[in-house]
């Protein structure tokens, strides 16, 4: 779940406002340093008028507990918000609330919020990047590959310095048997963030379909030396139990 409430934050940065009231700044800090007291906090202020920016601090507060469905409620609210009142935050708020739902497990639901902050036209650049990133990271999970692949390579055109989605493009084109185009795009992720354990771990998935053992050898066993502990460390060592040796 670290990658959703990652990205969550990303977009709360992104949709701040220019000079924030002290109450959203206050509200926001306590969101992320005391959660709990952090949805009392912006409750409060969302029923003393605080609006949509009350409903997004409400939103982070729950994303930080990892209660997505409230997560993401908050979020379409400050949204819809944004929305009446013509305010540009709107397509923030539909993704964050996209990445909410997508943290828990609500597919569907998710691509329905960042269908509806991409219909806004008002991201750009790298935001509208990220928007593209996030919904194609929706539809791998729905299984829509081919429509996912459309997302992929806007992403990496509006966000080109963003690993996580050369990672992802590299991982769909394995997934699609097209191994030149992921060893291309494995190579930009690995340049980008060669110490990304998952970076690795997704190396050696690529080195191993194209029968390259040292590669994939190699590139697994560094993932498990970036995380040892970790579920990426787990399926490292999985993936060179196939050839005969694991890493400790």
């Amino acid at each position: 779940m670290l990658l959703p409430l990652l990205l969550i934050a990303q977009d709360a940065a992104a949709a701040a406002p220019a000079a924030e009231p002290s109450r959203y700044t206050q509200c926001m800090d306590m969101a992320t340093s005391d959660p709990a007291s952090g949805i009392t906090n912006a409750a409060a202020w969302r029923i003393d008028g605080g609006g949509m920016l009350a409903r997004q601090c409400l939103g982070v507060a729950y994303a930080n507990l990892q209660r997505w469905p409230s997560a993401a409620a908050a979020f379409e609210e400050a949204a819809r918000d944004a929305a009446t009142a013509k305010d540009p935050r709107a397509a923030n708020y539909w993704q964050q609330a996209g990445n909410a739902w997508l943290a828990a497990g609500e597919a569907a639901k998710a691509r329905a919020d960042l269908d509806a902050a991409l219909a806004t036209e008002t991201l750009n650049g790298l935001a509208l990047g990220e928007a593209h990133l996030d919904r194609a990271r929706v539809l791998v999970a729905l299984n829509e590959l081919e429509t996912a692949r459309g997302d992929l390579d806007r992403a990496i055109a509006e966000a080109p310095a963003d690993p996580l989605a050369w990672l992802l493009s590299a991982t769909l084109a394995r997934r699609q048997n097209d191994l030149p185009r992921a060893r291309k795009d494995i190579a930009e992720a690995l340049r980008r963030s060669s110490d990304d354990a998952a970076v690795q771990l997704e190396a050696g998935n690529i080195a191993a379909a194209s029968s390259d053992e040292a590669g994939a050898r190699t590139a697994w066993s560094r993932a498990i030396e970036l995380a040892p502990g970790s579920p990426t460390a787990t399926a490292a060592r999985t993936a060179l139990a196939q050839f005969g040796a694991t890493e400790k």
